[in-house]
């Protein structure tokens, strides 16, 4: 007969775990914890909701197109990305625990009357050329602390290396509305359930793949791309099987969405710099930090092409970075490409 030591240990019972209840009983174990965190995420987890409802009727309530105005990028700006910007501007405020909100569509920081304790910075809704032909899009957010909470906000709380998030996440909304979160203790993702206006835990521990089989790059970029990037992209079309090449082209042009996958699958994704966006083209606070991340909690790897994501250090809101994420070893193998350590 068994000693009791030698049973094997029951799984907890996840089936029907709400996203309120996974962020509760996390914060329950963490010392000093004042609830304020896990309300801040429940408001996020509410304007997600609100989108959602949005996004699913887009065309019958009249958001499809542009406003006519252009953001801070310069870039046109959708109804869509209007809506959701304000609908996550509103909540956080209403929140009470936010003393500075940025957002890829603002061109200042919003900085609280109050002294709160959260600094949280989003993409209201990426991807948002895609959505006038129903590809997924999604929203993509970051929450910092405040280092000095008992004095007066200001926008420069917002500059801190990505290292220094306390919770991130992403939401696809796609064939079904997807919820990816971390908060320092793996990566869990949930799905919403439209009849209960739930997020249900549906991916516990997400883990990237150590080693994918797809690429995600702009090949339309390829022209301007550097000697190195050219030689990694014709390596991944190379066929070896030894090592499963060549890798299978998926590429959607919503950064969340080739995100997930990619987290999801393994492999690589890859917005690099090149002869048109000699800094890179994607945000380092609204998209790159928070990927980040997301992909090294779940044991994946983020790096500017060279270094390390997390570990760069913001001069300016809406500053830009090359970025690629995935698997680890995809990709190590890109930056040694990159760096001239490999050629072939």
């Amino acid at each position: 007969m068994e000693s009791p030591s030698t049973f094997p240990q029951a799984m907890p019972n996840l089936v029907g775990t709400t996203l309120r209840e996974h962020v509760l009983t996390g914060m329950h174990a963490a010392p000093g914890a004042t609830g304020e965190f896990t309300s801040l995420l429940n408001h996020i987890s509410l304007a997600i909701r609100i989108i959602n409802g949005r996004v699913r009727a887009a065309g019958l309530a009249g958001l499809l197109g542009y406003t006519g105005e252009t953001n801070v990028q310069g870039e046109k700006v959708q109804k869509l990305d209007q809506f959701a910007n304000d609908v996550l501007l509103n909540v956080l405020q209403r929140s009470g625990h936010c003393g500075v909100i940025a957002s890829e569509e603002l061109d200042e920081a919003v900085i609280a009357d109050h002294p709160g304790k959260y600094v949280v910075l989003f993409d209201p809704l990426d991807g948002s050329s895609n959505i006038d032909t129903n590809v997924s899009i999604g929203t993509v957010f970051a929450v910092l602390r405040r280092k000095y909470p008992e004095l007066h906000p200001n926008a420069t709380d917002a500059l801190a290396p990505g290292r220094e998030i306390v919770g991130a996440g992403y939401v696809v909304f796609g064939p079904s509305t997807i919820f990816v979160l971390s908060t320092g203790r793996g990566v869990h993702g949930f799905t919403l359930d439209p009849e209960v206006g739930e997020f249900f835990l549906s991916a516990p521990n997400i883990r990237c793949p150590e080693r994918g089989k797809t690429y995600s790059i702009n090949g339309g970029n390829s022209a301007s791309w550097s000697e190195e990037i050219r030689r990694w992209a014709a390596y991944i079309k190379e066929t070896d099987v030894t090592d499963g090449r060549p890798y299978t082209s998926r590429y959607v042009g919503s950064m969340v969405a080739d995100a997930h996958r990619t987290l999801i699958k393994g492999g690589i994704f890859a917005y690099p710099a090149d002869k048109k966006s000699p800094k890179g083209k994607l945000r380092l606070l609204y998209e790159a930090n928070p990927m980040a991340f997301l992909f090294e909690q779940a044991g994946g790897m983020a790096i500017d092409g060279k270094d390390r994501i997390l570990d760069v250090i913001p001069r300016e809101l809406h500053q830009r970075t090359p970025l690629v994420l995935g698997s680890k070893e995809d990709v190590s193998i890109f930056r040694d490409f990159f760096t001239g350590a490999r050629t072939s």
